[in-house]
């Protein structure tokens, strides 16, 4: 199904080049940071807490109807950080979506500048929030057999890991057993080899390793065993990677260099690049790009 859409992809951009000069002088120019943090949407339908902490809580949006609906798992990025926004302008995206008969699951997490944030804060922030899912999914008709996780930037890494979890070594501080499953993740702009991107993680973002991943002690020697969805293949789990062409927090060769590894590892994946686009595009519905992401989306979700 993910060959069918890429080459239906290819094929349009193809058809479209000869007119592509002419076109690029009315084309919008690429959403950037300060763009991006001017999106907003509607309020959510309900706000649900699944800890204590000022930032344990999800926002849920849902259609109009009695479902049960299809669901999108939403994982904001931002650095990891609370510097550049995050939930808010996931607003834009969950409001397209639940107009047009999907809900979403609007997660927000602990990240490493605030209390209890880092590992293993964040990540048990993450796992709680795709958990409680799995607990209330039936009594406010939401259909987890039809669900995709969606993360943004540093939230891709967040979405991979959580769809990743079943992986995790029993030992982990943030294991957990029977975790929510998730199919399909679709990665837009996403970090999610802390390994091998430690050096663009901090150029792009600031971030150590440390921050993002723990120390490193007797018991838990290899900090990315359990933080990185890289190391957790094969998964099981199909993996699309939505990269802009321009972008320069996670540029195409990163979503490339994922996917190959992923694919030699026996798992389904595949990237898939964005001409024209920014690191911010993809997340925007009036964006140009903004069609493929919600195309694949409802591919995702076989509503296609």
């Amino acid at each position: 199904m993910l060959k069918q859409l890429r080459t239906s992809v290819f094929a349009a951009a193809l058809a479209g080049a000869s007119g592509a000069a002419a076109a690029s002088a009315a084309a919008p120019a690429p959403l950037d940071v300060q763009g991006y943090l001017a999106l907003h949407g509607r309020d959510p339908d309900a706000r649900i807490a699944y800890g204590s902490a000022p930032s344990q809580f999800v926002e849920l949006f849902k259609p109009a109807g009695a479902g049960p609906f299809p669901v999108v798992v939403l994982v904001h990025g931002g650095c990891w950080t609370v510097q550049f926004g995050g939930i808010t302008q996931m607003r834009d995206m969950a409001g397209y979506l639940a107009a047009r008969g999907i809900a979403v699951w609007n997660v927000e997490y602990r990240r490493v500048d605030e209390a209890g944030g880092g590992y293993p804060g964040m990540y048990d922030d993450v796992a709680d929030a795709f958990d409680r899912l799995k607990q209330d999914a039936p009594a406010l008709g939401l259909d987890v057999t039809r669900l995709v996780a969606v993360g943004h930037s540093a939230g891709g890494h967040l979405a991979q890991w959580a769809a990743s979890r079943h992986k995790l070594p029993a030992a982990s501080p943030v294991y957990r057993a029977a975790p929510l499953a998730v199919p399909v993740v679709i990665s837009l702009g996403g970090l999610a080899d802390l390994r091998h991107e430690a050096a663009l993680i901090k150029s792009s973002c600031g971030r150590d390793m440390a921050q993002l991943a723990g120390a490193a002690s007797a018991a838990r020697p290899d900090i990315f065993a359990d933080t990185s969805p890289a190391e957790l293949l094969p998964s099981g789990v199909r993996t699309l990677l939505i990269t802009g062409a321009l972008d320069t927090i996670s540029p195409p060769r990163v979503a490339h260099d994922y996917a190959r590894r992923a694919t030699a590892a026996g798992d389904d994946a595949m990237a898939v690049i964005l001409p024209g686009a920014s690191h911010y595009d993809e997340v925007a519905p009036a964006a140009p790009a903004w069609p493929t992401t919600y195309a694949h989306i409802r591919q995702a979700l076989a509503l296609d």
